[in-house]
């Protein structure tokens, strides 16, 4: 009797080491016929604790994280440095990269740079999907659908034309637009940042029209809107080299940049 109370004791000072060891003194106990050396108990003990990408091996790692998100990858990367290695390999992030570009409109540019690696491809992508600052060559990579709001007659809301912005300020249409009226139209981009460096007011004006203001959709699309009429953008997933600025910064690959 004692005896089980040190063992009961000991559980709380010593932890999960402690707990093994009333366990196979339980063990030996009960079952006297069939007991283990101590030799077996120390082979097995080594076998439990031993690391599962030295117990599995480099590719099998792989397939087993490939069925994880990305949330928990990008946190066994924090593991160790040979846990790094394998987390963090194209073949591993490629997948989740076309996992995350699908059903996207568009594709930003900085995560189709040559040479970079998946995981700084995934880690930019999801960046740049959160960003809510419309630049010049969001503007002038996509086509945009131009709509008449629900104040605007019907006939006018059925139409569904395109226009087009340029680098030099300018905006243009189709051919076959038949709202555009053939006037020239110029554009820019208005941008107002508080002390703390948040946007307080961004919007985009064409000629001295009323404001469009910015806003993103889940699938990475953009929407400019006013009162009277909205600009979408048309995906362009396929469009080569992907679309928007090229921002090269130094990507922190973390974690907290996965999600």
């Amino acid at each position: 009797m004692e005896t089980e109370k040190k063992l009961g004791s000991g559980v709380g000072e010593e932890g999960g080491e402690t707990r093994l060891n009333k366990k196979r003194k339980k063990k030996k106990v009960n079952d006297s016929e069939d007991q283990p050396n101590e030799e077996e108990e120390e082979e097995e003990e080594e076998v439990v604790a031993r690391d599962p990408l030295e117990v599995f091996g480099r590719d099998i790692m792989v397939m087993i994280l490939s069925n994880l998100d990305a949330r928990s990858v990008a946190l066994s990367l924090l593991v160790s440095r040979a846990w790094h290695g394998v987390a963090s390999s194209d073949s591993l992030w490629s997948y989740k990269c076309e996992e995350l570009w699908h059903g996207k409109a568009h594709i930003p540019r900085a995560s189709q740079v040559r040479g970079l690696s998946k995981l700084a491809a995934y880690s930019i992508s999801v960046m740049d999907g959160k960003r809510a600052r419309i630049m010049k060559d969001d503007l002038c990579d996509h086509v945009w659908e131009f709509h008449f709001n629900k104040a605007a007659p019907e006939y006018w809301r059925n139409l569904d034309p395109r226009r087009y912005f340029h680098p030099d300020g300018s905006q243009t249409a189709g051919a076959d637009d038949k709202v555009w009226g053939g006037h020239e139209c110029c554009y820019s981009i208005v941008t107002s940042i508080v002390g703390d460096g948040k946007i307080r007011e961004h919007y985009v004006r064409i000629n001295r029209l009323p404001r469009l203001f910015i806003s993103r959709n889940q699938d990475w699309s953009w929407e400019m809107s006013n009162c009277l009429y909205r600009y979408s953008s048309i995906p362009d997933v396929d469009k080569q080299g992907g679309t928007g600025p090229l921002f090269l910064p130094c990507v922190n690959i973390s974690p907290s940049s996965i999600w």
